[in-house]
């Protein structure tokens, strides 16, 4: 591919060689690491060599070295290792989160706006960039939903390991009597497909709405019709943007969220295997979540499809959350969430 960059009619198309730029990059991000890393595992013969080679101060000092550097290289090998299981179609490219507030009114609201915190402080650790689509404010406190759009390399591949209800579990800063409350939040997760994916859809199935956009405002964001909402009549799927100043942007955007949607919707059709993505939510309440979050009587956070847990939960609200996805990957992306790991009510 790099000899097919010399080629003297490789400009002529420029989005063909845009493309082929990109699919270069791509695999050189997945090989290069891997041969990088053979070179230092060759390396290692040569520090093995000076160790059984050395004796007293300089064995000692050659040892410590050489353990040093294996303890490296296994941190590295893991993260290699969670890479390689990102074969989906899809995994390499950009994710749309979307988060959703269960029934609770004020305390729901305020765990999303917790995942909504959570999940930008992830993207953060990862490199990742972050896009804010849509935001819909709770009536007291926190936001009733969210929409953002998160680009790096295997963004959704990643990510597609936190789609599902997540649990809370604390005293609410709202309860004057400081009671223990339970709350819960929908997260879904879906790919950004690329205009190379088939999917029409015509004007007449749809259904565009404009508005004032919500927020802080600023530079005609309050002041004009701007705001996009499109609703797909046939599946009744509804998207909204927001985020840009034009409403033409803003359109283009809500569209391509769209058709990822009824492109994620046709595939899980057609496997018939709906529970894929969808069932696995279910309702927005008890015996569907996949993690809980216990701030009260105790600190845990547990997946209940893996059973990894850690007492860290300031760590977990702050992004810290690889633990549970690279579980995840590692159990090999299931379909559907173990039903015999039960939760305990605490």
């Amino acid at each position: 591919m790099e000899a097919q960059q010399g080629a003297p009619d490789f400009w002529n198309n420029n989005e063909r060689a845009q493309k082929h730029i990109a699919k270069l990059n791509s695999l050189k991000k997945a090989v290069l690491p891997v041969v990088a890393f053979h070179k230092r595992v060759e390396d290692l013969d040569v520090m093995v060599e000076l160790v059984e080679a050395a004796s007293g101060a300089e064995l000692d000092t050659y040892a410590r070295e050489l353990n040093e550097t294996v303890a490296g290289m296994v941190t590295e090998l893991d993260a290699l290792e969670i890479a390689s299981f990102l074969t989906g179609q899809f995994d390499r490219n950009n994710a749309i989160f979307s988060i959703q507030a269960g029934a609770g009114g004020t305390e729901s609201n305020d765990w999303a706006d917790m995942l909504f915190r959570m999940y930008n402080r992830w993207a953060e650790r990862r490199g990742f960039t972050v896009e804010l689509q849509d935001v819909q404010a709770g009536d007291q406190a926190g936001i009733s939903k969210a929409t953002i759009l998160i680009k790096g390399e295997n963004a959704y591949g990643y990510a597609k390991a936190e789609r599902g209800v997540h649990r809370l579990v604390r005293i609410s800063p709202f309860d004057a009597n400081k009671r223990r409350h339970t709350s819960f939040c929908a997260v879904d997760v879906i790919a950004e497909v690329n205009e190379d994916i088939d999917i029409e859809v015509p004007d007449s199935e749809i259904r565009v709405d404009v508005y004032r956009s919500s927020g802080k405002g600023g530079q005609g964001v309050n002041t004009t019709d701007s705001a996009v909402r499109i609703t797909h009549i046939p599946s009744g799927i509804v998207v909204v943007c927001q985020n840009e100043r034009s409403q033409i942007k803003n359109r283009a955007s809500a569209m391509n969220v769209l058709k990822a949607r009824l492109y994620e919707k046709k595939l899980d059709e057609q496997r018939s295997e709906m529970e894929k993505f969808y069932g696995e939510k279910g309702e927005i309440g008890w015996g569907s979540q996949i993690r809980s979050y216990v701030l009260q009587p105790y600190q845990m956070v547990k997946d209940l499809r893996t059973g990894v847990s850690t007492s860290d939960t300031q760590g977990v609200l702050d992004g810290d959350i690889d633990r549970f996805i690279n579980a995840w990957l590692r159990a090999g992306c299931p379909r559907h969430r173990n039903k015999d790991i039960q939760m305990d009510d605490e």
